[in-house]
């Protein structure tokens, strides 16, 4: 007679399936990019695949804040396009 399993048992060894599974799929995903380094996708993926290097990404970070004088251009800027805007609305009702 055949034994019940668990959800719980059933869920671990569908665990244990599904790490030996992506264990196998991570080591194919890494010989096509090693065979194709064009896959990698991104700008210049396939000069540098050509040249044998990979592209070099650019850091992340902040940008560089606004100057004092940036700001109020901007304001400004945004201030007459809003103002605009609000003209065009009424002028359309």
């Amino acid at each position: 007679m055949a034994k019940k399993i668990g959800d719980s048992e059933l869920r671990s060894l569908a665990l244990v399936g599904a790490r030996a599974r992506l264990s196998a799929l991570q080591g194919e995903v890494a010989s096509l990019l090693a065979t194709f380094p064009e896959l990698r996708g991104g700008r210049g993926a396939k000069a540098a695949a050509a040249e044998g290097s990979l592209p070099k990404r650019k850091k992340s970070g902040r940008k560089r804040p606004m100057s004092a004088a940036e700001k109020k251009a901007v304001s400004e800027r945004m201030r007459k396009y809003w103002a605009e805007r609000r003209a065009g609305k009424a002028a359309k009702k």
